[in-house]
């Protein structure tokens, strides 16, 4: 495979086009600066950190499970796997919902949507459409995953597309809606909510360790593996920055719409559309886009959560049940367990009072829970460069030792608490008691997605007590 091949397939894994808006909504135009920021100092070095611990570890299946097993022990490495495969539940979840998203648009051409649909029926259509995709996933996947490359490569030419005609109807006479654009509406604000926000940021530009299965099929991967990284930073890098220039263009960031995390992209078609004098066709296409590119997102990402621990977890940590395999090789009882898990989720989403607030609490847990997976990206690292002596890779980022380890350090160290504020619940004012209702299913949301992790390895010790 060739290094642009592999940029592509993880940028458009990692971010869409929709990953700008909650980010604009939460910071405004200052988020710009934030964005840039977090180039330089984050995503660069996130994603050269990635290609030394790709090619350090080049023969492993579990992915960060294994950089992290074999830089530390078994018993790290199975909490890896174990966080970063409920990490994924919420985006599950987040993902499902888009789709019903995507498909009101197509049917209703407007956002109507939270108007016809209670949230109990939201709720039960994301937990059927989850259900179906489990019960079709054997049918669905392959044909999916090539779906996945078609709808994220049209996703992508979407989002390019934007962000060039947005400069052209501007360049041609479309008045700039945020106002006053100068360089003062780009100074950030430094608040709470500006802090407890950052973590959706990280959410957004991670996953560069995605990539790392691929290094087994490049003909140079020490000289081609980094360019693919570099390729896949300056990518994410133009989108998130030059698509909220884009944004402002068309949304007062002084006045954002209430739903516009989750109905902001059709939003910004629409205006783009008949700005242009095209009516709803670009709107329309987008909306077909992005259900084909969720549908085939859903598909892929519950066959990878399922079978995260087929690829390198110790024996001890896992009960047998959990690794039973049918016919086709699926592991049936992974599956009933991230079905299980959505339902949790579902059934918290119940209580809350509307589906434009259910799309914007998912969105803020993947916020917190990301973010902590993401941390042993660089935990890895860090314990990979304090004992180098012991490993050989054909590629490295920082030679000097020190120098290395204070990137690593600064990285975990910035990710854990974005993560830590998080917790903070968004869009709603301190101490009302929306602030801690919200509040307190954040805390209920992760210590039981990550408690859970407890119970296997017990699990596992009865079965061999019975056994012995």
């Amino acid at each position: 495979m060739s290094w642009p091949v592999i940029a592509l397939i993880d940028f458009v894994t990692i971010i869409s086009f929709e990953n700008i808006f909650y980010p604009f909504q939460n910071q405004g135009l200052s988020v710009v600066v934030s964005w840039i920021f977090l180039f330089v100092s984050y995503v660069v070095p996130y994603a050269l950190i990635s290609s030394q611990m790709s090619l350090t570890f080049d023969n492993q299946e579990g992915g960060l499970a294994s950089w992290v097993r074999r830089s530390t022990n078994d018993t790290l490495g199975y909490w890896t796997s174990w966080m970063y495969w409920v990490q994924s539940v919420p985006y599950i979840v987040d993902v499902s919902n888009s789709v019903i998203v995507s498909f009101s648009w197509i049917i209703l051409g407007d956002n109507r949507l939270g108007k016809r649909m209670s949230t109990a029926s939201f709720g039960l259509l994301t937990f059927i459409i989850i259900l179906l995709f489990i019960l079709l996933e054997n049918r669905l996947k392959n044909s999916l995953e090539i779906l996945s490359l078609i709808g994220g490569g049209a996703m992508f030419i979407m989002s390019m597309l934007f962000v060039l005609l947005a400069g052209y109807a501007i360049m041609h006479g479309h008045p700039i809606a945020t106002q006053p654009f100068n360089l003062a509406a780009f100074k950030p604000s430094f608040s709470l909510n500006y802090f407890s926000t950052t973590g959706l940021l990280i959410f957004a530009m991670s996953g560069a360790e995605l990539a790392a299965p691929y290094v087994s099929q490049m003909r140079n991967p020490k000289r081609d593996f980094p360019k693919a990284m570099w390729m896949l930073a300056i990518m994410t890098g133009f989108l998130t920055i030059f698509g909220t220039l884009a944004l402002a263009m068309f949304f007062n960031a002084h006045h954002i719409p209430h739903d516009f995390k989750m109905n902001g992209p059709y939003y910004a078609f629409q205006l783009l559309g008949h700005s242009l004098g095209w009516g709803d066709t670009l709107m329309y296409i987008f909306a077909v886009v992005q259900a084909i590119f969720m549908m085939a997102q859903l598909a892929v990402l519950l066959d990878a959560s399922s079978r995260v621990f087929a690829g390198d977890v110790a024996d001890k940590f896992m009960p047998k049940w959990l690794t039973k395999k049918d016919k086709h090789g699926r592991p049936i009882h992974s599956y009933t367990t991230t079905a299980g898990l959505s339902l949790f989720l579902l059934l918290l989403t119940g209580t809350l009072p509307n589906i434009n607030t259910i799309y914007n609490w998912l969105l803020n847990v993947n916020g917190i829970i990301s973010p902590y997976k993401t941390c042993w990206v660089f935990f890895a690292f860090i314990a990979m460069r304090w004992h180098e002596e012991r490993y050989h890779s054909d590629y490295v980022f920082i030679k000097n030792r020190k120098a290395a380890l204070g990137v690593g350090w600064w990285c975990f160290i910035f990710t854990f608490v974005c993560a830590t504020l998080g917790f903070i619940p968004q869009n709603v004012e301190l101490g009302t008691h929306a602030f801690n209702h919200q509040l307190l299913l954040n805390i209920i949301t992760v210590v039981v997605l990550f408690g859970l992790g407890f119970l296997l390895p017990w699990l596992r010790k009865r079965e061999e007590a019975k056994q012995a």
